[in-house]
């Protein structure tokens, strides 16, 4: 890969990127709230749980057919994997992040030469999702399939990480251990989503579904999921 290539994954992928990833546990907070994770075993468990039932079936798997179709403009498949992602966000809450964070790096993609201005046009007339948005932006550097999807899932567990750290709440060297068992799995998580054509893609995580209703009302909260 292209040095060029390689730093724009890094800039995608990193916290500090500005689509407020930081401000989402996806759950994690109310998983904690309500004691099914009190522990650094707890928060890796959940974490791993995560990315194999959920990231790599739903948001992965979309990155993976979406990007392809943004280098070929096939804007009808691009509109139908961004339909799915707003239809089977299970939550007011998670629906809410997917289009924040999709509606952050549209506006990202507009002060940068990653992508045209007629792509751009058709991620705005979308109500853009984070995945697709995600998609356009490393269709752009020239990277392989499999590097954008890694940069993808890191970026995700270097979030999800922090907010374990915050709300568990745990010391930096435990968020560690669980981004060294995150990065150790994600190569797997990669190859199953590779392996979904549209009828074995799902979203479907009720566990996450129920807590992100609940975190709607939690009494008290540091993140908006």
């Amino acid at each position: 890969m292209r040095d060029a290539s390689l730093l724009q994954l890094m800039w995608l992928a990193s916290p500090a990127l500005p689509i407020g990833g930081f401000s989402y546990s996806e759950c994690l907070e109310a998983a904690v709230d309500t004691a099914k994770v009190t522990t650094e075993q707890d928060a890796a468990s959940w974490l791993l749980d995560q990315l194999h039932l959920s990231l790599a079936r739903a948001d992965l798997a979309v990155i993976a057919q979406a990007l392809p179709a943004w280098q070929r403009e096939d804007h009808a498949r691009i509109a139908s994997l961004n339909a799915w992602v707003l239809q089977t966000r299970e939550s007011s809450e998670m629906r809410a992040q997917t289009e924040q964070m999709g509606r952050s790096l549209l506006e990202w993609l507009r002060n940068h030469t990653t992508a045209s201005a007629a792509q751009i046009e058709t991620l705005a007339a979308l109500q853009p999702s984070y995945p697709l948005a995600f998609a356009l932006a490393a269709s752009s550097t020239g990277a392989p399939l499999r590097d954008c999807l890694l940069s993808y899932a890191f970026g995700w567990a270097e979030n999800m990480v922090q907010a374990a750290i915050k709300s568990v709440p745990l010391g930096q060297s435990a968020g560690q251990r669980i981004l060294s068992a995150l990065s150790a799995e994600i190569p797997a998580a990669i190859d199953h989503a590779l392996t979904l054509a549209d009828d074995k893609r799902q979203a479907f995580s009720p566990m996450l579904a129920i807590l992100s209703a609940q975190h709607e009302i939690q009494y008290s909260r540091l993140f908006r999921s």
